[in-house]
C-alpha cells in the first residue's frame, strides 16, 4: 500500500511540481534502487540478528517515510522520502519472506509464500480505494499521511511472531564468500539475472498503469479520471490476488520453473495488447482484460519467496535471498524511468509493449536454475554447505 500510494498520486504530483513523465519515473526508480540496498542489508543482518527483529525495524522505516512524503516540496523531497520507503520495503520483503519460508514444511511452502505475496495485491487495492476517497477531496499530502498506519503491525509482530526453529538451531556463521563462490555462485548469478528481467517487466508495466489509465488519449492513455482509474486498477488487482494464490498451489504440484514460465509467457502476450486498447477504442476490454493482466503479470512473484530460500542453506539464506532478489530489483529499477521516457516520446501503448520482451527472457532464464520443489531447508544442500562452513570455522 505504501509503495503504490505514489503511483496513484503521480499525475497530481506532476501537475503540482511540473514534473515530466521521466522525472516522475525517476522517483520510482530511486525507490527501487534503495529497495535493493535495503534488501541486501536486511538479508545479511537477519542472518545475524534474526528475521523477526529486522521485520519490525523495516516496517517502521517505510511507514514513517511514507507519511514523510507529505512534507515534500518538490522533486528533491520526493526523491528523499520515497528512497527511504524503498529502503524499508526491500528490507521488509527479505526478512519476511525468509521468516515464512523457514516456518513452513517443504510440501506447503509454495502456498505459504503465495499467501504472503498476495498481500501486495491487497495493498494495491487498498491504495486504489484510498486514492479514490482521499485524492479528490483532500489532496495528495493527506493521502501519504495515511501511509504511517502499517507501523501498528509491529505491535502484533513483537507479541505473536517467533523466530523460525531452523534459524535458532543453525550452525556456522553468515559469510558473503559462501554466496559468491562455488557451489552457490552459479545460482546467485542466474537468480539475480532472473529477478532483474522480471522486475524490469513488472515495474515498467505496473508503475505506469494508473498513469496510463489517467493519461489523455492524445498521450496514448485511456483518459480516465481518478475514480475510474482506481476502480479499473482495483479490478485488475483482484486478478493479481487470484494469481498469487494460484501460483503457490500450481508450483507445489507441478514445480517452480514450469509454473513461472507459463505465467510470464502469457504476460508477454497480454501486456502489449492492453497498452494498445485505448488506441483501438476498446475501453470495455480494458476492464475485461485487466484481471488477466494482473493474474499473470504479478502472480509469478510468489516464485521468489520460495525458490530463492530453497537455493541457499540456513546460515546464508537471508544473504542469498536478499542479494539476488534485491540486486535484481536494483537493476530492474531502471524500468519506471525508461518506460516513462518512452511514453513521453512514443505514447504509453508502445512503452508498455517494451516490457514484453523482458517477460520472454524470464521464461527462458528460469530453466537455468535447479527445480527446488519439495526441498527440505534443513537437509540436502543446507547440510553440506553448513558443514563446510563449520569446518572453515574450526580451521
Amino acid at each position: 500500500m505504501d509503495v503504490l500510494l505514489y503511483v496513484f498520486a503521480i499525475q497530481a504530483l506532476r501537475a503540482e511540481f511540473s514534473l515530466s513523465n521521466a522525472q516522475a519515473g525517476l522517483v520510482s526508480t530511486s525507490s527501487s534502487i534503495l529497495s535493493a540496498l535495503g534488501g541486501v542489508a536486511a538479508g545479511a543482518l537477519s542472518d545475524r540478528l534474526g528475521r523477526r527483529r529486522l521485520l519490525m525495524y523495516t516496517v517502521l522505516l517505510y511507514s514513517f517515510a511514507s507519511a514523510g512524503t507529505a512534507l515534500s516540496g518538490g522533486l528533491v523531497g520526493l526523491l528523499f522520502w520515497r528512497s527511504l520507503v524503498g529502503l524499508g520495503l526491500g528490507g521488509e520483503w527479505t526478512a519476511g519472506a525468509t521468516l515464512v519460508a523457514e516456518h513452513w514444511p517443504a510440501e506447503q511452502r509454495g502456498r505459504a509464500i503465495s499467501f504472503l505475496q498476495s498481500g501486495w495485491a491487497l495493498g494495491y487495492m487498498l491504495a486504489a480505494v484510498l486514492a479514490g476517497l482521499i485524492l479528490p477531496r483532500f489532496g495528495w499530502r493527506a493521502l501519504f499521511l495515511v501511509g504511517v498506519l502499517p507501523a501498528l503491525l509491529t505491535i502484533f509482530i513483537r507479541r505473536k511472531v517467533t523466530e523460525p526453529e531452523i534459524w535458532l538451531h543453525r550452525t556456522g556463521s553468515a559469510r558473503w564468500e559462501d554466496v559468491l563462490r562455488p557451489p552457490l555462485l552459479r545460482n546467485t548469478l542466474v537468480a539475480t539475472a532472473l529477478a532483474a528481467v522480471t522486475m524490469f517487466a513488472y515495474w515498467g508495466t505496473f508503475t505506469w498503469l494508473p498513469g496510463f489509465l489517467s493519461a489523455t488519449r492524445a498521450a496514448g492513455g485511456a483518459g480516465f479520471d481518478v475514480i475510474k482509474t482506481s476502480a479499473w486498477v482495483f479490478v485488475m488487482q483482484g486478478g493479481a490476488y487470484a494469481g498469487y494464490l494460484s501460483f503457490g498451489v500450481l508450483a507445489d504440484r507441478f514445480g517452480r520453473r514450469i509454473t513461472f514460465a507459463a505465467y510470464v509467457l502469457i504476460a508477454a502476450i497480454v501486456t502489449p495488447i492492453y497498452g494498445f486498447l485505448p488506441g483501438w477504442g476498446s475501453e470495455r476490454l480494458l476492464l475485461v482484460l485487466g484481471p488477466l493482466v494482473g493474474f499473470v503479470g504479478t502472480g509469478f512473484f510468489s516464485l521468489f519467496g520460495s525458490m530463492l530460500a530453497e537455493l541457499y542453506p540456513t546460515a546464508v539464506r537471508g544473504m542469498g535471498q536478499g542479494l539476488t532478489y534485491n540486486l535484481g530489483r536494483g537493476i530492474g529499477s531502471l524500468a519506471p524511468f525508461v518506460v516513462g521516457a518512452a511514453a513521453d516520446r512514443r505514447g504509453f501503448g508502445l512503452a508498455l509493449a517494451l516490457c514484453s520482451g523482458f517477460y520472454l527472457v524470464a521464461a527462458v532464464l528460469v530453466f537455468a536454475l535447479p527445480e527446488t520443489k519439495g526441498r527440505d531447508l534443513g537437509t540436502g544442500t543446507d547440510s553440506s554447505v553448513e558443514k563446510s562452513t563449520e569446518m572453515k570455522g574450526a580451521e
